[in-house]
């Protein structure tokens, strides 16, 4: 670790402006990281950023699907990736092999793969989506048409609950989200009456969470199923002054950061991703310094998975064909 983030800033931040890079960081990157990014936010934010932007390199703290990603967006940008080792559990739990296997098994279904997915896999995948934009883009696809929704089984679930519809999920999970279970959020709920909830589709507790809504026992004007985008706004204009969030930990940062006079605790205080952990400051600073790691992806399969990112990026208010 650096001396002082002061020092360490400067150093990162004239090194960006040699290499004309722009640093992207997920909510869920350590305090130094964000503090220093040019933009901070969950997967949908930072993959527009990534597509808008008119810097030369792209150094992306986050994972590597996230990086892949920018690099689909903009092909004549150098990605980096500061450590190679920042995977994602979620995104193992499928592959481009599977993909093509359950489509031979369901003719005529459209795929929507959730971003935490590799590039290979968003290439065999007719539309992508956030867990911010997740329940818009399956509306965006006609009632009449079967839909292969993968690889994350409680985002999944989420969307069959607010959109009505039955799709055929693939039963992957997020090893931190999985861990965030519905008998502590139940408990923490309990004990602070007054604290708003903040639930991240992907955690093992959402669906009780919606279960629990229905049943009356979570109260439905402080319990939200948020994106971490979505979180962050919610924190700013709610009234409560209490919020209990179930999500990878990083998120705190951002939440006691924006809202100083309001309170933020975790309802599972383990829930920490060692993946995203990985991208450290020193290795950040290293990143810009040596110009690692570069992250690539082959044309053909870049072509093929641009289109079902762009598809999502371009999901407005009418609805977007899926072919």
């Amino acid at each position: 670790m650096p001396d002082s983030f002061d020092d360490w800033a400067r150093r990162v931040r004239r090194l960006a402006g040699e290499r004309r890079a722009v640093i992207l960081a997920h909510n869920y990157q350590v305090p130094w990281i964000q503090d220093v990014a040019d933009f901070v936010g969950d997967s949908l934010s930072l993959s527009r950023h990534a597509a808008q932007t008119d810097a030369e390199t792209i150094v992306f703290c986050g994972v590597h699907f996230m990086a892949e990603t920018a690099k689909i967006l903009s092909p004549d940008k150098t990605v980096l990736l500061p450590d190679l080792g920042a995977g994602c559990s979620l995104a193992a739990t499928i592959t481009a092999e599977d993909v093509r296997a359950w489509k031979a098994e369901h003719p005529g279904a459209a795929v929507v793969a959730y971003v935490n997915t590799t590039a290979e896999v968003k290439a065999e995948s007719d539309i992508c989506c956030t867990s911010s934009n997740a329940v818009e883009v399956v509306r965006s696809i006609p009632e009449d048409r079967e839909i292969l929704f993968l690889p994350d089984m409680f985002l999944g679930a989420h969307v069959e609950r607010q959109t009505g519809r039955k799709l055929q999920v693939w039963m992957g999970e997020c090893h931190v989200h999985a861990g965030i279970g519905a008998q502590e959020m139940r408990a923490r709920a309990e004990a602070e009456p007054d604290a708003e909830l903040l639930i991240h589709p992907e955690c093992g507790c959402s669906s009780a969470a919606i279960y629990l809504l229905g049943e009356g026992v979570l109260p439905a004007e402080r319990t939200k199923v948020l994106s971490t985008g979505g979180m962050v706004r919610e924190a700013a204009s709610s009234p409560a002054s209490k919020f209990l969030v179930a999500t990878e930990t990083g998120i705190l940062h951002q939440l006691r950061k924006a809202n100083p006079d309001k309170t933020f605790e975790p309802i599972n205080e383990y829930a920490v991703c060692q993946y995203m952990k990985t991208i450290t400051p020193a290795k950040l600073l290293r990143s810009l310094e040596e110009g690692v790691f570069e992250v690539t992806v082959p044309e053909e399969i870049r072509v093929r998975a641009a289109a079902a990112v762009e598809r999502m990026i371009a999901l407005g208010p009418a609805p977007i064909p899926v072919p």
